[in-house]
């Protein structure tokens, strides 16, 4: 996950990094023609920073307009991204590769290319997407980059490292200054146990992608099946991309237990398990500070995080307390950020809360999405509370977006500052047109307030059952696809303004369920779930209607 880049009309960073981060060529077609041209104003931004694109000689050279596509000089291009572009004049070749130092003007040959000229960025002349819809990924909620063009692997070191063996060790005050260089390091079906000790990383890492992916610098790291338990220690880091504790690959575990957990810079979680690894953690205080830094996390390949007791504060903007791309189950616990959601559950995944205080300060509360970025595998995205609290401080408690989600609430303190129960919408993920959101929001003795709205691209459905009470207006701006209230006899909806719903199903045929406040509710006559009102118009127990759309 490599920071934002960007260019004007065009997105500069992932995008090309996803085309070069293998070799590449581009044939000359053997035909030569005379063409018009005309210089393009495009400002090329490379992370963040203005760039302006030299030849050989140093002297400017500009992207120019051919047709509607834009060409950019390959030669400046390339050594900008760091990467050697060569010229096969035998096989009329141009061979764009990345991770080599060779330089631009060499190549099998010998010959020099002429790459002060104009070439398109891919075959067919346009500037190829960061992601496969055509779409350009946009950063993540947790504050990075969504492209693709994954670093490739580094194997750092250790301070501490042990590979295979059964170990136990006390009392030990164990510091990583290097940078890519864990404190600890057990790899190859190691076992270590270690005990009251202290444990320091700085040092920064070479690559975000691998301290997300992999565990590169960070404080505590299981791999390759290996099992680590501590116990009451310290664990600090102050170092870019230095994850507190980490556990990656399959049959890794990390145990820990009645320790403290401190991270103070960017991509530094408390707790991380990517690659189907596991981290187990018991009355765990933990505190992050820097950005894109939850305290429980998961990333790429599906990783497993079980938390009891605890408690979590992040402070740095886009991170959440919990960042799911796997599976993660937090018992009994206290979570807060403060300048992100609670929770933010990416693609087929889950985050499962028991009897745990959630706070979200950010901009909303807990969001279910998929921003494809070869994360989280696409698929349904599941939350689940059940006793405890969750308080959204600002934006809508529960939001969703190019993604299908689940929402499972039974008996829990749900309260949010916005008026907004639920919102389902497009955002700046996925395929224009298709992005929307797919919700299902299960309510069991459950009490929930704030209206619930979306856009045209999204469906959303309410289960209200088992006493739960519902207080609020469904798609009051006749925006949403589909929206669709159950209730069961047993459970009430209290409406605070006009509402539209495509399907309503009410165990109660009598509807003294539906407390109308004098608000009429519009029902798609035409929908066969509506069938058992047979298109007629019901005045409701305080004076509203229930009747047909117009």
């Amino acid at each position: 996950m490599t920071r934002k880049s960007g260019i004007k009309g065009f997105i500069l960073g992932a995008a090309l990094t996803a085309v070069l981060t293998t070799s590449f060529s581009a044939y000359a077609a053997p035909i030569q023609k005379s063409v018009s041209a005309a210089l393009s104003d495009v400002k090329i931004m490379l992370n963040g920073q203005q760039t302006t694109l030299t030849d050989s000689s140093g002297n400017t050279v500009e992207p120019i307009n051919y047709n509607g596509t834009i060409y950019l000089p390959i030669r400046a291009l390339s050594k900008a991204l760091g990467v050697t572009a060569a010229y096969d004049s035998t096989n009329s070749t141009v061979k764009l590769t990345s991770g080599t130092t060779a330089t631009a003007d060499d190549d099998s040959t010998g010959a020099d290319i002429n790459t002060d000229e104009n070439v398109p960025a891919k075959p067919e002349g346009d500037l190829a997407p960061a992601k496969p819809d055509g779409d350009q990924a946009p950063a993540k909620p947790d504050g990075t980059d969504s492209g693709y063009g994954t670093d490739a692997k580094v194997e750092g070191t250790g301070k501490y490292t042990q590979s295979g063996d059964t170990v136990t060790k006390s009392d030990q005050t164990i510091a990583a200054t290097e940078a890519d260089q864990s404190a600890v390091k057990v790899s190859d079906s190691g076992t270590l146990t270690l005990t009251d000790s202290t444990i320091t990383k700085t040092g920064d890492t070479s690559s975000e992608d691998n301290s997300n992916f992999y565990g590169l610098n960070a404080a505590v790291l299981s791999e390759s099946g290996s099992t680590v338990t501590v116990k009451n220690t310290s664990i600090t880091t102050d170092a870019d991309g230095s994850n507190a504790t980490f556990s990656t690959g399959e049959g890794s575990v990390l145990n820990i237990s009645d320790s403290t957990i401190q991270t103070s810079q960017d991509s530094s979680r408390g707790l991380d398990a990517t690659m189907t690894g596991t981290v187990n953690a018991t009355n765990v205080k933990i505190t992050t500070a820097g950005e894109h830094a939850a305290a429980i996390a998961t990333d790429r390949g599906e990783g497993t995080v079980n938390v009891t007791g605890g408690t979590m504060n992040t402070s740095g903007e886009g991170s959440p307390g919990i960042y799911s791309t796997g599976k993660i189950t937090v018992s009994g616990a206290t979570i807060k950020a403060t300048g992100s959601e609670a929770v933010v559950i990416e693609g087929r995944n889950s985050a499962t809360v028991k009897n745990t205080s959630l706070t979200g300060a950010g901009t909303r509360g807990v969001m279910i999405y998929q921003s494809y970025s070869g994360d989280a595998e696409d698929g349904t995205g599941t939350f689940t509370m059940t006793g405890g609290s969750l308080n959204a401080t600002a934006g809508p408690i529960f939001y969703s977006t190019n993604t299908d989600a689940v929402i499972n609430l039974t008996n829990a303190d749900v309260t949010g500052a916005s008026g907004t129960l639920l919102q389902a919408q497009a955002d700046k993920w996925g395929t224009t047109g298709s992005n929307g959101a797919i919700v299902t929001l299960n309510a069991n003795n459950q009490e929930l307030s704030g209206n619930v709205i979306g856009d045209s691209l999204s469906t959303i459905t309410l289960k209200l059952a088992t006493g739960s009470t519902w207080s609020g207006a469904l798609n009051s701006d006749q925006k949403l696809k589909s929206a669709t209230l159950k209730l069961d006899a047993t459970s009430s909806w209290n409406v605070t303004a006009n509402s539209y719903v495509t399907a309503l199903t009410d165990s109660d045929t009598t509807l003294a369920n539906i407390n109308d406040n004098g608000h009429t509710i519009y029902y798609d006559a035409d929908n066969s779930a509506n069938s058992w009102l047979n298109g007629k118009t019901v005045t409701l127990q305080d004076g509203g209607k229930l009747t047909p759309i117009s």
